[in-house]
């Protein structure tokens, strides 16, 4: 079968196919060496069993065309002076991107063990999924890579996200048709909705279609080209086709795609940016066949590999136990014709290398997949400039969420010449309160417009669509790549992202301890419309769950924080904003709250992450407390003071302390994150053997989890989210799950020594009042008057 394109002339000269050629064949036989070989690199001899790795790991399948790739791409930066970026979306062709940066020489720079030499080849081809080596799939370890590619069906919002704000900069993606499966990646074709040819880089997707996954054919390369036109038509792309299977027409080919992709989105750039242009334009895309295995074996055991699901792999699987195997891949290897690539020091011929773009135009060396290089500190104000008043506790309320918009509205308005600061959400930045953005940059949006439409903007940097996966994935991307942002979605439904986030925390964890990869700015979420302000949407929107998921993860990378008021939001955020390396959740409310501390107070607080409101509690001074009432979360908060004036009130003998929790991890210890307590402050913060009664935002089990541990774990009495949700009013959520002021007055005497017989009056008021709550708000549908008319009276 030859190779066809859409355009019919070729680029290129004979030389030129020679040379693309043979650095194909030397990223192809790099490719396998690293799969199979563990010494005789060039085999300089005939090929052994001890020569072969004992256990072969990696991924033939997707290889060959991610070379293929990778070569043409060369060229096309190498002879139009591009700047450029490739996400390889195929996770699975680590050896592939592996060794054309080993080609191209920026993997010696990173690595300088590594050399270009027969020797650097040897430890190229061990490391390779060896033990104390480097991954199978495209990793941090990676030169030029952004993205891990242990995970299918981010790769496409990955790339719209590093092209934002990158007018200078190509985006090539590969999608592999596996990926092209994912529910992640159908939805982040609609990213081109967003980009903006004028203050925006491209994006070129190359969608590989070799046929198969792992042991299925794929649904996009069994579809009919016209059909698979007709879907990507509807996405709003121009497919241009590569289909073959031999060498020199494919190469002819795609030369041919990449010089008219390369036209075509230069045509768009200077329509929108030179004359004005406004319609939405139809953005090139490429349609890669190849066959699965390509160049490989074409049989094996008398199956068919090259060009089915079993080439996915490693298609000769006993290579030191069946000498036909090893005599397959001796041949395999020699097919590529080694001596013609490389010296006889190993090092890669001239020939080979014509096609690879100079210094920072290389894919392994440009600092766009290096953000941390190019990230600049935001432009943070003091906080006071958008502190609330606070006179004296709880005498006032605002929505904490409207008045961190106003801070990141001067963000915003601050960024707008450099334009490295987005903000990211699924249609709810109005609904989380956040809209002050608005003044200072509209909503990204570049399909029609009618009049009813509001705050849309073809330069906006506030990026919406109903897709949390691509919110996700186009903010890694921006992050990556060197730039800031905040992720605002409903607590609830974040869960969407726990498989995209668990990723990402994986690739900081790993850069961490990669010297030459900069830190770049923190994932920031702002998680609201939480669980306990979700009495109207009801069960369906009640889920705090996230922080759970996140807390399982490396320490080192991970950071929860529960502020109770705007003042402590400010301080939580604005560290947030500033830090790097990190995941950051902050569960936040949008609806009126009490303020309880000054902005003084709230940074204190803030840093400290859990401490004493000595003004909330009934400590003198002189004696330890008879129990210890500690909150995390605005709600908890709400309900543990007002629990504490109960007591005040009824029973002021007893010596109660409250503590507030704004960093949840704090509760672990010291030896297991880097913001535990010691057992020394643990024990001085919450009493080694007195009852604790902690009233959480979310799942009660997790903060036994977290301080199982501690000496006065077994007085830990925690009360949180029991999945006791639906449509109701927002008291009664707190009273379905014990999280209410009445049965936290009720613990307090249940478990303080002595004081059940005591207090069995108050007790019995208690439990009258939530029986009171239940008959009202059947009868009335709001809630008591002294629940929604109580304040603060300390």
């Amino acid at each position: 079968m030859r190779a066809h394109s859409q355009q019919v002339s070729s680029p290129l000269s004979g030389e030129e196919l020679r040379r693309l050629d043979a650095h194909w064949r030397a990223a192809n036989y790099l490719s396998v060496g690293q799969i199979y070989l563990m010494s005789n690199p060039l085999l300089t001899e005939p090929l052994r069993a001890e020569h072969v790795k004992p256990r072969l790991l990696g991924h033939w399948g997707t290889s060959p065309g991610l070379n293929l790739v990778y070569t043409h791409l060369n060229r096309l930066i190498r002879s139009r002076g591009l700047q450029a970026l490739c996400i390889w979306g195929p996770g699975h062709g680590g050896p592939a991107v592996v060794a054309n940066s080993w080609l191209e020489g920026s993997y010696t720079e990173t690595y300088p063990d590594i050399t270009r030499d027969a020797a650097g080849m040897a430890r190229l081809f061990r490391q390779f999924s060896f033990p104390g080596g480097v991954p199978s799939h495209v990793a941090p370890e990676t030169p030029g890579s952004i993205h891990e590619g242990g995970e299918l069906g981010y790769a496409l919002s990955h790339a719209y996200g590093a092209a934002f704000d990158n007018p200078g900069l190509l985006v090539t993606c590969v999608i592999g048709d596996g990926e092209a499966e994912t529910g992640p990646l159908a939805a982040s074709w609609h990213s081109n909705k967003f980009l903006d040819p004028v203050r925006d880089g491209a994006v070129l997707p190359i969608l590989h279609l070799n046929g198969y996954k792992i042991a299925n054919p794929t649904v996009l390369s069994r579809l009919p080209e016209s059909e698979l036109d007709e879907l990507l038509k509807g996405y709003g792309h121009e497919p241009i086709h590569v289909t073959g299977d031999e060498p020199a027409a494919v190469h002819r080919a795609m030369a041919q795609a990449m010089d008219t992709t390369a036209d075509r989105i230069a045509a768009v750039q200077r329509a929108a940016r030179e004359e004005g242009e406004m319609e939405r334009p139809r953005w090139p895309l490429i349609v890669l066949r190849t066959p699965k295995g390509w160049t490989g074996p074409a049989e094996v055991d008398g199956l068919s590999v090259e060009g089915t699901w079993r080439a996915h792999q490693v298609p000769l699987s006993a290579v030191r136990d069946n000498p036909d195997h090893l005599r397959q891949l001796e041949e395999w290897l020699l097919s590529y014709r080694p001596q013609e690539l490389f010296d006889e020091h190993g090092a890669p011929r001239p020939d080979v290398l014509t096609c690879v773009p100079d210094d920072a135009r290389r894919l392994g060396s440009t600092p766009h997949a290096n953000g941390g290089l190019l990230v600049r500190e935001l432009p943070l104000p003091p906080l006071e400039r958008f502190a609330v008043p606070v006179d004296k506790p709880g005498a006032n309320l605002h929505e904490p969420t409207r008045v961190l918009g106003d801070l990141l509205e001067y963000v915003m308005r601050e960024t707008a010449g450099r334009r490295d600061f987005r903000v990211v959400g699924p249609d709810e930045t109005a609904s989380n309160r956040l809209q002050a953005v608005y003044a200072a940059s509209g909503k990204a949006w570049q399909a029609r417009t009618l009049e009813v439409d509001e705050h849309l903007d073809r330069h906006g940097r506030v990026m919406e669509i109903l897709s949390e996966h691509t919110c996700q994935g186009w903010l890694e991307g921006y992050l990556l790549t060197g730039r800031h942002g905040l992720f605002s979605c409903y607590e609830a439904f974040v869960h969407i992202v726990d498989s995209m986030v668990n990723q990402h925390i994986k690739w900081l964890r790993v850069t961490r301890r990669l010297p030459w990869r900069a830190p770049i700015a923190s994932l920031n979420y702002l998680l609201t419309s939480h669980v306990w302000r979700q009495d109207h949407n009801g069960f369906s929107h009640q889920d705090p769950g996230f922080v759970d998921h996140i807390l399982n993860k490396s320490p080192e990378a991970v950071r929860v924080y529960l502020p109770p008021d705007a003042n402590t939001l400010l301080s939580v955020a604005d560290h947030a904003l500033r830090s790097r390396d990190y995941v950051n959740v902050i569960v936040a409310g949008k609806q009126p709250c009490f303020d309880w501390l000054t902005m003084e107070e709230a940074r204190v607080h803030c840093a400290r992450g859990a401490g004493i409101w000595d003004w909330a509690g009934t400590e003198d001074g002189t004696r330890e407390p008879d129990a210890v009432l500690a909150c995390a979360g605005d709600v908890p908060t709400q309900e543990v003071l007002a629990a504490a004036q109960l007591l005040r009130h009824h029973l002021p003998e007893l010596a109660v302390r409250v503590v507030n929790v704004v960093d949840i991890a704090r509760l672990l210890p010291s030896e297991e994150h880097p913001h535990g307590m010691s057992d020394f402050e643990y024990n001085g913060l919450f009493t080694p053997d007195k009852p604790v009664v902690f009233a959480y935002h979310g799942y009660p089990w997790l903060i036994h989890r977290l301080a199982y541990r501690r000496t006065g774990h077994q007085h830990l009495h925690v009360r949180g989210y029991k999945e006791m949700g639906t449509t109701t009013t927002p008291f009664d959520m707190v009273v379905r799950n014990d999280l209410d002021r009445y049965r936290l007055v009720m613990d307090v005497i249940d478990r303080v020594p002595g004081l059940a017989v005591r207090a069995a009056a108050v007790r019995q008021g208690m439990e009258d009042a939530r029986l009171r709550h239940h008959a009202y708000i059947r009868e009335h549908g709001v809630d008591l008057p002294e629940v929604a008319d109580w304040t603060w009276d300390g």
